[in-house]
């Protein structure tokens, strides 16, 4: 499983305590060193550097409160086929709660659903998408729940309904 801008490692340690093989990407060091016994810890600024793991897809991709519109693409496609991406962070409207207000980092309409469908190659499941105003704490979000559909039709998703 990839956590992405995992920061202190909130989402790693949960998965960490259901045995789950991770790895956490976050441009902070020092957050990432007590999180190395967890699992495989990458320090890169993915906003200023080379996505650093071009070349590997993963069974689970967590993402939340991150956005980095280019790097959209890059996160999509280390998906491995049949496995799952679930993503949440801030979208329009979040500006009158306070921060992110800039509107580079927030979503517009729908554009976390478009990034999925037009993302890597294969078809994707989604298994739930918002869009919307959240009360408790009060903000705008996007989330997205998908499946990355497996090329052979016989080959079951490892996440199905």
């Amino acid at each position: 499983m990839l956590d992405v801008a995992c920061g202190t490692g909130r989402h790693l340690r949960w998965l960490a305590s259901l045995g789950h093989r991770l790895t956490g990407i976050d441009r902070d060091a020092a957050a990432l060193e007590p999180l190395r016994a967890l699992g495989e810890t990458i320090v890169a600024d993915i906003e200023a550097g080379l996505w650093p793991i071009a070349d590997r897809q993963f069974d689970a991709v967590v993402v939340t409160n991150y956005l980095w519109r280019a790097r959209l693409p890059d996160i999509v496609a280390s998906v491995a086929p049949g496995g799952l991406l679930i993503y949440e962070t801030f979208a329009i409207g979040n500006e009158s709660f306070g921060k992110p207000s800039n509107p580079d980092f927030l979503l517009r309409p729908g554009e976390l659903l478009r990034a999925v469908q037009q993302g890597a190659a294969g078809d994707w499941r989604v298994l739930g998408f918002e869009d919307g105003f959240i009360d408790s704490p009060p903000r705008f979000v996007q989330r997205i729940a998908a499946v990355r559909e497996q090329p052979s039709p016989t080959t079951p998703a490892k996440y199905s309904l």
